[in-house]
């Protein structure tokens, strides 16, 4: 036992699971409840954050956050136990940096439901309180950096990644809402190139370079090539996912996918508008102009069913197949880590149903 390395530097044998995933959170939630800072708000303030937390960092998929751990290990199968607790960690402030944004967007977009329950904004106590909310879900991010990495040779790229990430996808989120605002709708602005432009820095970054990303810091990766493939790769991969959520909002079943959805009541800029109003008569744009955008069940159903007439299901199927042989590609023709990196997280996604 003597010659035996440190528990915190040995080789350990670990499993990703959602169960041990969640254990971590607890510890997190934790920390910010006990922070200094917290600790001399009086309890009712301390309860919301603490109920605020619980009710909307923790009850995704939790992909995006298990991501980091999932290519730590196929970078660094001999990972020890302090490096998987950091991977798991480092996957937890992506999941509250998603808490953040998800917490504000519902509230911009009018949302009713999100991953399977009333949106936080829309709990009666809360209301407009979730601006602030979704302001210390960020903050969030950086407590937890700071205690469990600034004595880290890496901590400043990883302030790096997320700052810039947060920025990237702000930038994204601002292009989806003034290209098509509520209650005003200018066909014209529906591009596939504004659309793709929307998705790389609103989904693409946050949802697939930064878990990524950090698991090659984790990992030890330096090659700034290898970070420009990772995006190349990301970028691509989040477009697929998000023309896929896009397609979900529409035909989706919103007892499996978790939210109803509302991309036409929202006048969203989707890929199935794009698309559709690339092959429509001049009576379907018409159908279109009139009904897009408006919080009304007819006018949503009409919308749909120029969707239907028009086939951009098949659409849908045929980019589905073409992006993934794309992915393919790009993975095998890259060497600075192993396809697995990416292939793990591909599996995940390529005709998902929610």
């Amino acid at each position: 036992m003597a010659d035996q390395p440190p528990a915190k530097q040995r080789k350990v044998d670990y499993t990703v699971s959602k169960e041990a995933f969640l254990d971590v959170f607890k510890k997190l939630a934790q920390d910010i409840s006990e922070d200094p800072y917290v600790a001399r708000q009086p309890a009712y303030a301390q309860k919301w954050i603490s109920e605020m937390q619980n009710y909307n960092v923790p009850k995704g998929k939790l992909n995006r956050g298990m991501a980091v751990l999932d290519g730590l290990l196929t970078l660094k199968p001999e990972a020890s136990a302090a490096e998987i607790e950091g991977a798991n960690i480092l996957g937890w402030c992506i999941e509250w940096l998603q808490a953040f944004f998800l917490v504000a967007d519902d509230l911009m977009d009018d949302s009713i439901t999100r991953r399977g329950q009333p949106c936080w904004y829309k709990r009666p106590e809360v209301g407009t309180v979730a601006c602030n909310d979704s302001i210390f879900l960020e903050a969030s991010i950086y407590r937890i950096l700071k205690k469990h990495f600034r004595d880290k040779p890496y901590y400043t790229r990883l302030l790096d990644l997320f700052l810039e990430t947060t920025f990237q996808t702000s930038t994204g989120q601002l292009l989806d809402l003034i290209t098509a605002p509520p209650g005003k709708v200018d066909l014209a602005k529906y591009e596939m190139k504004t659309y793709n432009t929307i998705v790389e820095f609103k989904t693409a970054y946050y949802s697939f370079y930064l878990p990524l990303a950090c698991a090659m810091v984790l990992g030890g990766v330096e090659s700034e090539a290898a970070y420009e493939s990772c995006k190349e790769i990301c970028i691509e991969m989040g477009t697929y996912f998000q023309a896929q959520d896009d397609y979900l909002d529409c035909f989706g079943d919103p007892a499996v996918i978790g939210k109803i959805g509302t991309d036409i009541e929202d006048n969203k800029c989707g890929w199935l508008i794009c698309k559709g109003l690339e092959k429509m008569t001049e009576d379907q744009r018409r159908v279109i102009q009139d009904n897009y955008g408006k919080k009304d069940p007819e006018c949503v159903a009409k919308i749909k069913q120029v969707y239907r007439d028009i086939d951009v299901e098949k659409d849908f199927k045929e980019y589905e197949n073409e992006s993934y042989k794309k992915l393919q590609g790009l993975i095998d023709q890259q060497t600075f880590v192993p396809a697995g990196v990416y292939m793990k997280l591909l599996k995940k996604i390529y005709k998902r149903q929610k």
